[in-house]
């Protein structure tokens, strides 16, 4: 199921007066249309494996996860699974354990994915880093892609620090800063976060923000 944010979205009309800048992004980029992942056990699986990988290599070793799940990637599946056979794809030892680790909580019932919506932010958080190789950066992307909760703020995440950085002109990133300079952004971060991702990949932050703006 395909969603739409608009311009005249009242979360787009509070965010634009709340950051000039963000403003200036909004305006570049115009409406835009997003998928939820409906999946959220892949999603964390993708997740784990992504750590620390270029897209291009992650995209490559899912492709070679779902080949020898026979096209499914599901708890069944990944039961069958041992850390050689993962690391057989190229997994590291380290994540290939994280997978195992993540499935037997989810086999487990440890984790139960469908009761995570009636959930807070804090608590989805808080049960999914329970699992050893299952950080902040996991919890918070599964928060906003998967669950589409609005005011997840993903300092973590290398892109969305990438699109930070170009658009407030600076090289201060430490999560304090990024909290204090963000907060106006509450209760719709998702929203900015979102917006700035698309920044990024539409090749915007490639030129400096001035070039766009004239605060």
């Amino acid at each position: 199921m395909k969603h739409k944010i608009t311009l005249d979205d009242e979360r787009i009309v509070y965010l634009k007066k709340k950051d000039s800048r963000l403003s200036v992004v909004f305006d570049l980029i115009g409406d835009i249309s997003y998928e939820i992942h409906e999946d959220g056990y892949k999603f964390i699986i993708g997740e784990i494996v992504e750590q620390m990988l270029s897209v291009k290599a992650a995209d490559k070793i899912r492709g070679r996860l779902l080949d020898i799940c026979n096209g499914v990637i599901s708890p069944e599946t990944i039961s069958r699974m041992t850390v050689d056979d993962l690391r057989g794809i190229g997994i590291s030892r380290g994540k290939s354990q994280y997978i195992l680790n993540f499935n037997e909580a989810i086999c487990s019932k440890v984790i139960v994915l469908d009761d995570m919506k009636n959930l807070g932010d804090a608590d989805v958080a808080e049960k999914l880093t329970c699992v050893k190789g299952i950080g902040s950066w996991t919890a918070k992307m599964y928060l906003l892609f998967v669950l589409e909760r609005e005011n997840i703020l993903p300092y973590e995440d290398g892109a969305f620090l990438q699109a930070y950085r170009w658009l407030y002109q600076t090289q201060k990133a430490k999560p304090e800063d990024i909290m204090r300079k963000c907060r106006k952004w509450s209760p719709y971060s998702s929203i900015a976060s979102r917006y700035l991702y698309r920044a990024l990949d539409r090749g915007y932050t490639k030129k400096p923000f001035a070039q766009y703006s004239v605060l």
